[in-house]
């Protein structure tokens, strides 16, 4: 058991190196990430387009010193803990130390080493996902209504952190009426246990009603702009490559549920898989909200495998099994992380645009992927506005206004200044501090034309001008510009009123 745990430890130590090693230097925050960390300036029960529980890790980060180790550790350490639930999930399979070495390896080397670099609540739903299987593996085997009770709470603090796994449920409920677990139906404590998550979800709900549901706006947009791109073809083909390393492992999975005889009782996961993929494609779901499906599969068909190599000329698939996620998972280092220059990515473009790397949600190919364009020009942003800030809050309260969510969380991050920058986009719509009289305004606007801004908004100023502009070649926001407006001629918080109100209603 000591030597189980030590190996397991091993796993933990080399999931936190690989996490802080695969982004350079020469690469930022992300975009999403300021807004995140930004929420754990203003606490509330939820967002305009996340529930709660990702600002409350914001919020100990910002405890912590809110320095860039502490916004890797959250999403780190959730990745270390999908491995250690992969792990007690074959110990509850009494699967081998084989088996558990093969999942461990599987998972390491896969597409959650590049979900776990961000700050997002895509991590902690992974390893929940991986949860809630856990728990019903572990009622299977004992029918102790304690597992309910456990998986309730489990996709109630889902709940809180990421609507999706809303999905989990509707893939599970199907499932197991398939099967001969549909009797899990006539246990009252399932019943006690979806009243707990009820409970536990309740302040969320409660929230979404007092702000009119602004989750049915947000996936309207997300609808709209984003997932009108989906490709179902580059849907599978993502399906494929997040574990390609386990690829074998996974199907091995999906056979051991359905005729493995020790894993009888098991055989609505299989469902649960199919289920759950057929509405996200349905809906046109982005590819990695899947993710969460397969570290229990991964758990299956280890423990198969171990169990097949066991005997015979099978033996010696052992280390081959093993060495496939390594030997697969060299070429992804190569483009799938931050870890080269943006120089170097732009002059050998050929592996990222063939993996797909360089589509962008608007469908169109760039010359970083996005993800990469986004952890650019962030700080140069914060260190302008900061300049010009300083200027004009001499005479008087500046406004610092930009155009999204990006802009105003890395301001307010990089700022040595102490700038409060606010948007009309995102949950900053709701952040405005009205109990200023502002006499001045920063504008920080995407790729605008100087002109058009000057003359739009300069008339309702003493002074105005285009102050400064991003000029880092490699970042999204690449020309994206700050003016400065200074000696307001009008009530700019009664404008800023009325923009809000218009917005909202």
């Amino acid at each position: 058991m000591k030597k189980n745990y030590l190996i397991l430890f091993f796993f933990i130590i080399a999931k936190f190196i690989l996490q802080y090693s695969l982004i350079s230097p020469e690469y930022e925050l992300h975009r999403d990430e300021y807004l995140h960390l930004d929420q754990g300036n203003h606490l509330a029960w939820g967002y305009l387009s996340v529930p709660p529980v990702n600002s409350w890790l914001a919020w100990l980060i910002r405890i912590a010193g809110n320095s860039v180790f502490w916004v890797k550790f959250f999403p780190a350490l959730f990745g270390a803990l999908t491995i250690v639930v992969v792990w007690k999930i074959i110990e509850e399979l009494q699967g081998s130390l084989y088996a558990k070495i093969l999942a461990s390896t599987g998972i390491l080397l896969s597409i959650l080493l590049r979900l776990n670099m961000l700050f997002q609540p895509t991590s902690l739903e992974v390893l929940l996902w991986a949860l809630i299987y856990y728990t019903l593996i572990r009622y299977f085997n004992s029918e102790k209504a304690k597992w309910l009770y456990a998986a309730a709470v489990i996709f109630g603090i889902g709940f809180l952190n990421k609507y999706n796994i809303v999905f989990s449920v509707l893939g599970i409920i199907p499932a197991v009426l398939l099967t001969k677990q549909r009797k899990i139906f006539l246990q009252p404590h399932l019943y006690g246990a979806a009243a707990v998550a009820l409970l536990i979800m309740l302040p969320n709900l409660l929230w979404q009603y007092n702000h009119h549901f602004p989750v049915v706006h947000h996936m309207k947009e997300l609808e709209e702009n984003q997932l009108v791109h989906v490709n179902r073809i580059d849907f599978f083909k993502s399906q494929i490559l997040f574990f390609i390393g386990s690829f074998l492992v996974i199907i091995a999975g999906w056979y051991a549920v359905l005729f493995y005889k020790p894993f009888e009782k098991f055989k609505s996961f299989f469902w649960m898989y199919v289920l759950t993929i057929a509405l996200f494609v349905f809906f046109k779901a982005k590819d990695y909200y899947t993710i969460g499906l397969y570290p229990v599969f991964i758990a299956f068909g280890a423990v198969f495998l171990a169990h097949i190599f066991e005997n015979g000329w099978k033996k010696f698939l052992k280390p081959v099994f093993i060495l496939i996620p390594v030997l697969l998972f060299l070429p992804l280092y190569q483009v799938a992380f931050p870890n080269k220059s943006p120089e170097y990515i732009i002059n050998h473009p050929e592996f990222y645009k063939k993996m797909g790397m360089l589509r962008w949600e608007d469908g169109k190919d760039h010359a970083l992927p996005q993800d990469f364009a986004d952890m650019q020009g962030w700080e140069e942003l914060a260190q302008k506005v900061d300049r010009e800030y300083s200027r004009l809050s001499k005479s008087g309260e500046t406004l610092v206004l930009c155009d999204n969510y990006g802009q105003a969380g890395a301001i307010n991050y990089y700022s040595k200044k102490g700038v409060q920058a606010v948007s009309f986009n995102a949950d900053y719509i709701n952040w405005f501090d009205l109990n200023k009289k502002y006499d001045h305004l920063i504008r920080v606007k995407e790729f605008s034309r100087e002109e058009d801004e000057l003359k739009e908004t300069g008339p309702y100023f003493e002074n105005s001008k285009a102050a400064d502009s991003i000029v880092n070649k490699f970042a999204r926001e690449k020309g994206t510009t700050i003016f400065s407006f200074e000696g307001a001629k009008i009530d700019i918080k009664k404008r800023i009123q009325n923009e809000i109100d218009e917005r909202k209603w």
